[in-house]
């Protein structure tokens, strides 16, 4: 099964990487002497989606979606709950829980992460050219240090830093130059796989364009592969080669990138593109808004069946329904032939149609 032509020029291959069923639940305690499990965060409650190699997919959603769980899960940073995360055609979740983190050493190298904040991320006790050294001395991809303070300076050149500034630290750069920093680090052991966790909602607006359009030609040149974790819906469209929408824990709507701004098909994903603005005062003024009422529930205790349902104009719109939105989970399947996938019942129906009052 292969992806078509990507952003960056090249043709996307075959399937790299593979979530299956992915949960990430974090128990809440009660008790000082004894601590006793009293209910569980649903960060991440079952998310299944494919990654082609080269391409790049978008993980959007507003905050406490479970977009950053979801990046820290597959990487391994957290251990998932349940679930498969497929690296290669090997479960490195499986690989986790029978050899720790001695059988997942050698696949860090292939899988990377840059953080969303440049400031936090960066050993403050350590230069700049130690921070980028220390995955090429930890995988012993270089002999010595000689050879890898030649990697660090081409690194840095690569990622558009003065490789004089080797042995300054990370407060004497600024914000967009740390986050440069991160990605030189990420790309020391010539990774395949890197989750971008929002690498700009950090940064200055001027900057942002800087960085994504270096991730961008970095992939075009190293052949790379990225989740790329944001909220803002224009940045994911500029980058990304499809997008999956994410809402309390679960993916809602997966597709290319053209078809999810121009024919969005599930209610929350309307939403989220009507708030976007357009740049005419003309089309601006006459756009309609899909305002939602309420607020986001719980994860602690996500409604029964579709998890928006509470919130879904569609549903109310749509009588028929109602009722199996409440009760039933609706699940992601296809409802065009270009693969646009959605989880909503609407489209159970024998005729999928769009909710009538947000087309």
């Amino acid at each position: 099964m292969t992806a078509a032509l990507n952003k960056s020029g090249g043709a996307a291959g075959d399937v790299l990487l593979e979530v299956r069923g992915l949960r990430m639940h974090f128990p809440i305690y009660k008790g000082a002497l004894i601590r006793r499990e009293v209910a569980r965060v649903k960060a991440v409650d079952g998310l299944d989606f494919e990654i082609y190699a080269g391409e790049t997919l978008g993980l959007v959603g507003e905050s406490g979606c479970g977009k950053s769980t979801t990046g820290r899960a597959i990487v391994q940073l957290y251990r998932p709950t349940a679930g498969e995360v497929v690296f290669d055609g090997t479960d490195l979740t499986a690989v986790a829980a029978a050899r720790g983190e001695r059988g997942l050493f050698p696949y860090r190298r292939h899988i990377q992460m840059i953080f969303q904040d440049p400031y936090a991320c960066l050993n403050p006790r350590m230069t700049v050219g130690d921070i980028i050294a220390e995955p090429l001395l930890t995988h012993r991809l270089v002999d010595g240090r000689d050879a890898a303070l030649e990697r660090v300076q081409a690194l840095m050149v690569k990622c558009g830093l003065n490789p004089q500034y080797v042995r300054r630290y990370p407060h004497e750069f600024s914000g967009g130059q740390r986050q440069r920093i991160g990605i030189a680090r990420a790309l020391a052991t010539n990774p395949r796989f890197i989750v971008c966790d929002e690498p700009i909602s950090a940064l200055d607006v001027s900057i942002q364009a800087q960085i994504m359009n270096l991730l961008q030609d970095l992939q075009k040149e190293l052949g790379l592969t990225y989740l790329f974790i944001a909220h803002d819906l224009a940045a994911v469209r500029h980058i990304s080669d499809r997008i999956a929408v994410m809402y309390l824990g679960r993916i809602v709507e997966i597709a290319d990138y053209d078809q999810v701004y121009a024919d969005p098909r599930h209610p929350y994903t309307r939403a989220l593109i009507s708030a976007v603005p357009i740049p005419d005062p003309e089309v601006e003024a006459t756009r309609e808004r899909v305002v939602l009422e309420g607020d986001v529930p719980s994860p602690i205790d996500p409604p029964s069946g579709c998890r928006f349902h509470t919130r879904c104009p569609a549903r109310k719109a749509n009588p028929q329904i109602a009722e199996r939105c409440v009760r039933e989970e609706p699940t992601l399947r296809v409802v065009d032939e270009r693969g646009h996938r959605v989880a909503c019942h609407l489209y159970d129906i024998e005729e999928p149609r769009r909710p009538a009052e947000v087309a």
